[in-house]
């Protein structure tokens, strides 16, 4: 005759099992989640179940830009900027929930391509990443659709946390001699403070010459900005170099001068 129940032994081991059947599943998971964060991925093709490219989805000089921050999933390089949340199964299957957008209006074939991108981003996706110098992410749809992007790691995995600072750019470039390298012209910046509320406190501090790039703002002679800056600091500086590196959060403010 058998026991109606097992014992408390057994119990721990069959919890036992089950633990270790699933940490190799749970330790991929961890993996493939934090190399979607720790990249920013650019698309570099997109086919539907055919293998045929998806229509309007690729659009020469504007590559689409996946970043994973967080729980949030932010998508650039279209028309409009799409956000949304987004959450990874322990069968590395990638779920991206409805994302919302600007209303800017643009050229039709950016518009589309926004479409068609979202269209396939909607879908459950299967995910896996092919690691190296260079990975590689690919996204499958339960409708056969794939999407191949390769990633470059984000300043946060590579710096850290960064630093939140508002820079004022003056509308015209000055020259400069950044370093040992040639005569070439330098941004004019100047900082700026913001209360919680977004309002303007204070002085705006001293202009300087800016020798450093931001990443992300390309300067329009004649238009003045006041960038948000997300300031980085390198732990190791290169000879002639910076200490910091700047990447651009969002332009707060912008105006055209006239000369």
């Amino acid at each position: 005759m058998t026991a109606p129940y097992l014992s408390q032994h057994s119990r721990t081991l069959l919890l036992l099992a089950a633990l270790v059947i699933a940490a190799p599943a749970f330790a991929a998971e961890q993996t493939l989640g934090r190399s979607l964060h720790d990249h920013s991925w650019t698309l570099k093709a997109g086919t539907d179940a055919s293998g045929a490219a998806i229509d309007g989805l690729i659009v020469a000089d504007h590559p689409f830009v996946l970043r994973f921050d967080g729980k949030r999933v932010s998508v650039s390089g279209g028309c409009n900027q799409m956000n949304g949340g987004w959450r990874l199964s322990e069968s590395s299957r990638l779920e991206i929930g409805r994302l919302a957008a600007t209303m800017k209006a643009c050229e039709p074939a950016l518009m589309n391509a926004d479409t068609a991108l979202a269209a396939v981003l909607a879908q459950p996706l299967d995910a896996r990443i092919d690691a190296g110098a260079t990975p590689t992410l690919h996204l499958t749809s339960t409708t056969g659709q794939a999407l191949t992007l390769t990633g470059q790691p984000t300043l946060k995995s590579l710096y850290g946390a960064p630093t939140r600072i508002f820079l004022e750019v003056a509308p015209q470039t000055v020259p400069c001699h950044p370093g040992a390298g040639a005569p070439t012209q330098c941004l004019q910046v100047r900082e700026r403070k913001y209360d919680q509320q977004g309002l303007r406190v204070g002085s705006p501090g001293e202009w300087r010459i800016f020798y450093d790039r931001i990443d992300g703002y390309t300067h329009t002679p004649g238009v003045r900005n006041v960038l948000r800056i997300d300031r980085y600091q390198r732990k190791q500086v290169p000879a002639d170099a910076s200490k910091y590196v700047y990447a651009l959060d969002m332009v707060v403010e912008s105006e055209v001068v006239n000369k």
